[in-house]
């Protein structure tokens, strides 16, 4: 079981309000459950492609016995009510080049060790811009923060989620109740990658493992062939704002 002190009183009350709130309008179904450490810090790295997806992942995570915390926004956390509830539930803030000003990232790393995290991050940094919603290029954010921590990256594929808020949707279509399946991964073998000096070159090698795992597991969800590039914006002059991750 997970440490008592990680379900604050403030999380289960934000709980209280989204788990059922999902629970209403999809049935959530988890697979291989198991794999998500139940004790101890880790990064979970998901697919990313439509706006609720935090809602569904954190649903998928709570329901797993553990207490999702995100990087988020900073700006997010300027705004009343929302602000101090992502502060009382410990979400993580960021401006759009990584970890929040002023802030050291080996203070975070080290924070996610010691305080036991299960810290979700999205290595697309936005909404997919693959027309098929297949996994774009990763940024490097989220096997930085597991590298410098010493902790796993357990990858996580979902699908579903586009039936109840299509990408770039302003509002989600909660009739008829969808089916939105969840199955989480074995940890990302990156031990070729940790010891030694974490260039860009590296991080981008280690990332690119990283959305393999989650790609291949998307194609077995949809029981479809992923395609046989990644999409990249930046070779196709897309933005990619929304980053948070770099």
């Amino acid at each position: 079981m997970p440490r008592r002190s990680e379900r604050t009183p403030a999380f289960r009350v934000l709980a209280g309000a989204v788990v059922p709130f999902i629970t209403a309008v999809a049935d959530v179904r988890l697979h291989h459950a198991e794999r998500l450490p139940q004790t101890g810090a880790f990064v979970l790295a998901p697919n990313h492609f439509s706006e609720i997806d935090p809602l569904v992942i954190g649903t998928a995570v709570w329901k797993a016995g553990r207490a999702p915390r995100f990087l988020a926004k900073e700006s997010l956390f300027r705004v009343p009510v929302l602000g101090r509830i992502m502060r009382a539930t410990g979400q993580i803030p960021v401006d759009r080049g990584g970890i929040a000003r002023g802030a050291d990232p080996m203070a975070a790393a080290r924070a996610l060790v010691a305080d036991e995290l299960a810290v979700i991050i999205y290595p697309e940094g936005t909404l997919t811009r693959d027309p098929e919603l297949w996994p774009m290029r990763g940024k490097t954010g989220a096997v930085r923060m597991a590298l410098q921590a010493g902790v796993p990256v357990i990858p996580v594929a979902h699908w579903g989620a586009q039936e109840l808020m299509p990408r770039y949707a302003k509002g989600i279509r909660p009739f008829p109740r969808k089916r939105i399946d969840v199955v989480f991964g074995e940890p990302v073998d990156l031990d070729a990658f940790r010891g030694g000096p974490l260039d860009q070159a590296t991080l981008l090698r280690a990332t690119e493992t990283v959305m393999q795992a989650i790609t291949r597991m998307l194609g077995e969800l949809r029981g479809a062939e992923p395609p046989a590039e990644r999409w990249d914006p930046a070779k196709r002059g897309q933005s990619e704002t929304g980053r948070f991750d770099g």
